[in-house]
């Protein structure tokens, strides 16, 4: 018996499945289901905003409160102070020695309209007047009540605007009154007063309702709008996609039918008609890659096909007998030696080019002191430059800034820019090797008194096996590979190289490298 899959069995992992019921309720077009969106977001930022105003509002009301009630009470206490000190006159305190108030204050107080003044007018709340002495330790104040608060109940209506604030109470400072010798201080406490505080947050939560009504309304006719004008835009995308997956990578979304759109879908349609021509590029800069892969391979052939046709040739002239004449012998056998190192030398060179072109050096980074660096080039190509009683000159000061890259490809780099300097400078010339700082980057200097390059094959010289003289550079050992690889050197480093030449004086080639 086969088990039935359940409805969300192919679902994708972390997709929420939705009864058959609530799927129902969500519309399936894009249109209503841009609006429908939008309508969440509208009413979601609205609540949201609703509920941050009213929260701020609630605080700016409590504090109004707060200060409106400090002045209610402060008025109280002064007026009550003022009749206190009236009523006893100026022979009596409004304190006894005993502790006991006035009766005449006790009689004022117990007016009904000084009690509704006080409480319906002044206060607008339940009042509690507190009489009693005031003591200062310090800093400290501390106010001591002799009798029972006097409460004056609210009974008059409230202003137009007014609520009942229920619970809240509030109580001032006391407040001094009398001699220096009858002093005495009275504290005010405000229970229940009226305020306008509940009718402004009512106000404006009314106003925030209608206002998210009308949101909410014009969201539907906007969005509606919107997701109309959305789909010729999308449908010319989607023409245009087509097009380039059936292979027209010309294809391209007019710009004419995407500005009735919205910005975003233009600018998609701008990106989309980039990627299309970055496409286009991208295959035009593959084809020119398979034109230069078939071009280097056949420079490879050709480079190989000199020495192997030459050992092939030793080989068949050794097995017919040439290695019975010792001197043929050793001849052959030295011109193979040759021919083997320059095969070796070519493959190490295009393994180095290889390597430059595909990794870059990023994983070998590390503080490099290139007066050092130019030193051990120096070493290494001195035997080559005493054979041929050339000069080699190293001006190269002891503080140079240090260089962030790879020590052996810089190495690599100058050594190659001495050997071909070496190459192409007659016997018993002069190499001279400079290095400076300038700012943020250092230029090492190569130049020679040799035969210079033509002016129309400098911007070709970096090329990979390219020869100003094919033949000569033949029976130099060249291989045409030597300054690619200084160019992807100094590419790598942030750098750059270039030369300046004049046929028959002679080369200079600068390496410039950033520090740090």
């Amino acid at each position: 018996m086969s088990a039935t899959p359940s409805p969300s069995a192919d679902l994708p992992e972390g997709r929420v499945h939705l009864p058959n019921g609530l799927r129902r309720l969500f519309p399936r077009t894009f249109q209503g289901r841009l609006t429908l969106a939008f309508l969440l977001v509208v009413a979601l930022t609205i609540g949201l905003v609703t509920v941050l105003v009213v929260n701020r509002l609630d605080d700016y009301f409590a504090s109004q409160q707060k200060i409106d009630l400090d002045q209610r009470t402060q008025l109280i206490e002064a007026y009550v102070v003022s009749i206190s000190d009236t009523a006893a006159g100026p022979t009596r305190p409004v304190i006894g020695l005993d502790g006991q108030i006035d009766t005449a204050v006790i009689r004022v107080l117990a007016e009904p309209s000084v009690r509704r003044f006080i409480a319906d007018q002044l206060g607008q709340a339940d009042v509690m007047i507190t009489f009693g002495r005031q003591t200062v330790d310090g800093e400290t104040k501390k106010f001591t009540p002799i009798a029972p608060p006097i409460t004056l109940p609210l009974a008059g209506p409230p202003q137009p605007g007014q609520t009942r604030e229920w619970g809240v109470t509030w109580t001032d400072a006391p407040y001094g009154g009398g001699e220096p010798f009858t002093a005495y201080a009275v504290t005010v406490s405000l229970a229940d007063p009226y305020t306008f505080r509940a009718t402004a947050l009512a106000n404006v939560t009314g106003l925030l309702a209608a206002v998210a009504l009308f949101a909410l309304g014009l969201s539907v006719l906007v969005s509606a709008a919107m997701a109309r004008r959305f789909t010729t835009p999308l449908r010319r995308l989607t023409e245009a996609s087509r097009g380039l997956a059936e292979g027209d990578l010309c294809r391209c979304v007019p710009a004419a039918e995407v500005r009735a759109g919205s910005s975003e879908l233009a600018e998609l349609a701008v990106q989309f008609n980039a990627m299309a021509d970055r496409l286009q590029e991208s295959v035009e800069i593959i084809r020119h890659d398979r034109d230069r892969s078939r071009d280097f391979l056949a420079d490879v052939s050709h480079e190989l096909r000199t020495p192997l046709s030459a050992l092939r040739m030793f080989n068949e002239l050794l097995k017919e007998g040439a290695a019975d004449d010792p001197e043929a012998r050793t001849e052959f056998l030295d011109s193979s030696g040759q021919q083997i190192e320059r095969l070796d030398w070519l493959a190490q060179n295009l393994l180095e080019l290889s390597k430059l072109e595909s990794t870059g050096l990023s994983p070998r980074r590390a503080p490099v002191d290139l007066g050092l660096v130019i030193r051990k080039a120096h070493e290494l190509l001195t035997p080559a430059v005493q054979k041929k009683a050339q000069t080699l000159l190293v001006d190269v000061p002891n503080d140079l800034p240090t260089l962030k890259g790879n020590a052996d490809y810089l190495e690599r780099a100058v050594a190659n820019l001495i050997d071909n300097a070496s190459k192409y400078t007659p016997d018993g010339g002069q190499i001279r090797v400079r290095a400076n700082a300038n700012g943020q980057s250092v230029t090492v200097e190569v130049s020679d008194n040799g035969i210079g390059i033509p002016k129309d094959d400098i911007p070709r010289i970096f090329e990979r096996f390219y020869r100003v003289d094919r033949s000569r550079s033949r029976e130099m050992g060249g291989t045409g590979l030597g300054l690619s690889i200084v160019k992807h050197v100094a590419q790598v480093h942030g750098g750059q190289i270039d030369v300046e030449s004049t046929p028959g004086k002679g080369s200079t080639f600068r390496l410039r490298l950033p520090v740090g």
